[in-house]
């Protein structure tokens, strides 16, 4: 696969933490959902990156890995469009983890700005271990497994998206040298034909003399275009240009996506470990409930004392589901005393129930019918562990581990 193959290609993933809620609707699903239908993508239950911080419990982790499929499949996630599959089946995201571990400085784990966030966030856990140092690593195996050239996270994640760069480009330094490489690239060159050669040689040297990007950017076009060389050779030539080997392992782009902005139902970022939360199939009934006994501005302790809906949680959940007429005659009415609190809260029911009813009916379809649910993680982990078998292959051969 060609590096320009790479960049049409997206893997996400989410552990497996139960039945999701709207956080995770409007923070992941909503983007998957709308990347499905533009790239090839891969979305995967990261089983093995719950048991970094949950490795006691796996009985919760196998329970909650269906919950969340299900709720991906009745969200609108399609296994028709994408792969999905359980990172666990995949045996090939630990070997390449291992490999890359042989040769990862150990600074660069730890001074992932997640690693000492999350040692701080759970001292009620006992996290001082190798499985959880090396995680980073493990997200970086499972995105060159994949050869993924696009991976959809928020701004915090960046750095875990860059140490895989990284990573990637030291172990092309390491093992992309191949007996003869300058000699087969020449080859390959020649194989493009005279033209098409004398322009490739002439985009590299204004690439590798003056730092031209856009020379880059040329070349790596011209290669993609190329019909009379080999896979190998376009990844020869894409190492050859920048002066560098062979690219076994492209490096991997953040795409970066709107940070989720949910609130809970007291104010804060909608999260289990804070019990604020309204689960994709909540019953409509417990929503009301949920929503209505929500705090609102303390300042209004009766109907007629005016409000600001600026100190209200309820407001958050105005800004993101309701229209600009409803926000206006919110704003209006809680500053004004003109309406009550709950006179607030009922759109907001309203909204969520009307978002969450189909997503609750296609849910009930997956509850009765297990075997599918299997049967859609079995294809897609199919799928993807054909791909990862042909990268590690790729792994093993550049590091002489190809031997019998």
């Amino acid at each position: 696969m060609s590096s320009i193959d790479s960049q049409r290609r997206v893997l996400s993933g989410m552990r497996p933490t139960g039945r999701l809620h709207l956080g995770h609707l409007y923070g992941v699903i909503h983007n998957w959902i709308k990347l499905q239908h533009e790239y090839e993508c891969y979305f995967f239950v990261a089983d093995w990156h719950a048991l970094t911080t949950h490795y006691e419990n796996p009985q919760f982790i196998e329970e909650s890995i269906w919950d969340m499929v299900i709720d991906w499949l009745a969200a609108g996630v399609s296994p028709s469009a994408a792969t999905l599959f359980v990172q666990s089946r995949v045996p090939e995201h630990a070997e390449l983890h291992l490999l890359l571990s042989m040769m990862t400085p150990l600074g660069w784990l730890e001074r992932v700005p997640s690693y000492k966030d999350m040692q701080e966030n759970l001292k009620d856990r006992e996290i001082d271990t190798y499985g959880f140092l090396g995680y980073p690593l493990l997200q970086s195996a499972d995105i060159l497994i994949y050869r993924a050239g696009l991976v959809p996270v928020g701004a915090d994640q960046v750095a875990h998206v860059e140490l895989t760069r990284e990573v990637a480009r030291r172990f092309n330094h390491l093992y992309g040298k191949e007996p003869d490489y300058e000699d087969a690239a020449k080859s390959a060159i020649a194989k493009m034909g005279k033209k098409f050669a004398r322009l490739y040689e002439d985009l590299r040297r204004k690439y590798q003399e003056q730092g031209d990007q856009e020379s880059l950017e040329r070349a790596q076009a011209l290669l993609g275009e190329q019909q009379n060389i080999s896979v190998g050779d376009r990844e020869r030539l894409f190492g050859y240009l920048e002066g560098g080997g062979k690219i076994i392992l492209p490096e991997p782009q953040a795409k970066l996506t709107q940070a989720a902005k949910m609130p809970g139902l007291d104010g804060r970022k909608m999260s289990k470990s804070y019990d604020n939360i309204i689960t994709l199939r909540e019953d409509n009934d417990d929503v009301s409930k949920k929503i209505r006994t929500m705090q609102t501005d303390p300042a209004r302790v009766r109907k007629t004392d005016p409000g600001n809906p600026e100190l209200c949680p309820v407001w958050q959940f105005h800004e993101i589901f309701s229209d600009q007429a409803t926000r206006d005659w919110v704003q209006q009415g809680c500053r004004s005393a003109g309406i009550g609190c709950l006179d607030c809260k009922k759109p907001v029911i309203d909204v969520i129930t009307a978002e969450l009813d189909p997503i609750r009916e296609r849910a009930r379809q997956y509850e009765s019918n297990p075997d599918l649910v299997r049967s859609v993680i079995v294809e897609g982990t199919e799928k993807a562990r054909d791909m990862a078998r042909d990268t590690l292959q790729d792994v093993r051969q550049a590091m002489g581990l190809n031997y019998r």
